[in-house]
């Protein structure tokens, strides 16, 4: 309790910006300038490093393990679904539906919600719901985890939405001739569609109009400036550390019997 009410004033401290100091004189309107100058270079650096960092990349290095827990796999086997990695996955996804285009809106919007929702009660006690499993338990005993706005609904839909997303990106390095509006489909209809109702399917095949070129998704896909020989090999890597998590959420929502729910 006394650590937590020291973090909370360290981050009223923080917010409230740096006190002045005694004593030292105020910087000139040229250094003022310089330093400004400065931080703005910076800034754009970051920016462009991080630009050439795909969103295959970096949930790579989200789900990598420390080398002193590398066995082959992702996560540890026997630990229970972590919710903080999950969040960070599920804001890169957001990522690749926008690369997609306008035909991932719905899709898009519906994942932007879960997110918001299971974010928002994470940083209610970050301890304490440091698991999805202890998210989804809670909601079981209260009784509300059926609810359309619970949380365990949105790990659920996370969940299959990362299903579609793992599934298309490996056709599309799987197959060469098809066109992307062809792999969404075919994604699609084993991940998502068996999930859906009528409404969510009809705004999906309005949807299905719009997708891009695959030569266009695979560029940005790819990052800037990178020239996209690895993507394959990154796919594949993707796939490798990121099945093992899906398959623990799966089976946990199997176990609480929230496995087979559907959307209107």
């Amino acid at each position: 309790m006394v650590e937590r009410e020291r973090n909370e004033g360290d981050a009223k401290a923080l917010s409230a910006g740096p006190l002045p100091q005694e004593g030292v004189p105020d910087k000139t309107e040229g250094e003022r300038g310089k330093e400004e100058r400065d931080g703005e270079d910076d800034r754009k650096e970051q920016q462009e490093e991080e630009e050439k960092w795909s969103e295959i990349r970096l949930a790579v290095e989200e789900l990598s393990p420390p080398a002193k827990l590398k066995h082959g796999g992702g996560m540890p086997a026997a630990s229970p679904p972590p919710t903080l990695p999950f969040l960070g996955l599920s804001h890169l996804l957001l990522r690749v539906l926008d690369k997609i285009g306008p035909t991932m809106a719905v899709l898009r919007l519906d994942v932007q919600r879960n997110i918001e929702r299971l974010q928002e009660l994470y940083l209610l006690d970050p301890p304490k719901y440091s698991t999805l499993t202890e998210i989804v338990e809670k909601e079981v005993k209260e009784g509300t985890a059926r609810k359309v706005d619970s949380c365990a609904r949105a790990v659920l839909w996370l969940t299959r939405s990362m299903d579609f997303t793992i599934t298309l990106l490996q056709r599309l390095e799987d197959s060469d001739q098809q066109s992307l509006a062809q792999l969404v489909e075919a994604a699609y209809t084993v991940t998502l569609k068996p999930w859906h109702g009528w409404i969510s399917s009809a705004a999906y095949k309005i949807a299905m109009k719009l997708i891009p070129e695959r030569k266009i998704f695979t560029s940005m896909l790819v990052g800037m400036g990178q020239d996209g020989t690895g993507l394959k090999d990154e796919i594949e890597k993707l796939a490798l550390l990121l099945q093992p998590l899906l398959d623990d959420i799966h089976s946990m929502m199997a176990k609480f019997r929230l496995d087979k729910l559907k959307s209107t």
